[in-house]
């Protein structure tokens, strides 16, 4: 059911206005700062960091690709790319998924975890310049009750696509 079906929406305040326009904002340049702070320090982008992290933190140190991708809000044809740069370092190696001979998954190498273990300290000192260092007042157990449940809903949501994928244009 829309907002339409449901009669007017009721207008933000101006507190929930400021916040909207403030989370937008850090939603599309914090993840550019943790993104060129790897690139700049570990040549490593942010997507390629978070997939090694997913995998260092799965069973056996794999993934099926759609899995990862789903993890990552990425398509599978995005996560494919980012595998192949990974697995051209030696960082990832592929694996046919057994009884599936279509499906595939990424796991993750010696070389891999110990790459990851090199990024980590850029990561985490970019994680707390950026984010963390401003957030000394806020009561992060609640907001991230908050993140958690916005994105569980969106998830529920047959309107979100991941990232990557083509986007359908607005029409009102």
């Amino acid at each position: 059911m829309t907002g339409a079906d449901q009669g007017p929406p009721t207008p933000l305040s101006g507190e929930e206005e400021a916040f909207l326009r403030a989370f937008g904002r850090a939603l599309l340049i914090v993840p550019r700062a943790l993104d060129a702070d790897l690139l700049r320090e570990q040549h490593m982008s942010l997507n390629e960091y978070t997939a090694l992290m997913l995998l260092s933190e799965s069973p056996g140190l794999r993934l099926r690709m759609s899995d990862l991708a789903a993890a990552c809000s990425l398509s599978i044809s995005g996560m494919t790319r980012i595998v192949s740069r990974l697995q051209a370092q030696g960082l990832v190696r592929r694996e046919q998924c057994p009884g599936d001979r279509r499906g595939w998954y990424a796991a993750l190498t010696d070389s891999g975890l110990a790459r990851l273990g090199a990024a980590w300290p850029t990561h985490v000192a970019s994680v707390r310049r950026h984010m963390m260092d401003h957030l000394a007042e806020v009561d992060l157990p609640t907001v991230t009750a908050a993140l958690r449940r916005f994105a569980s809903d969106a998830l529920n949501s047959s309107d979100v696509a991941p990232v990557d994928a083509p986007r359908v244009p607005y029409d009102p």
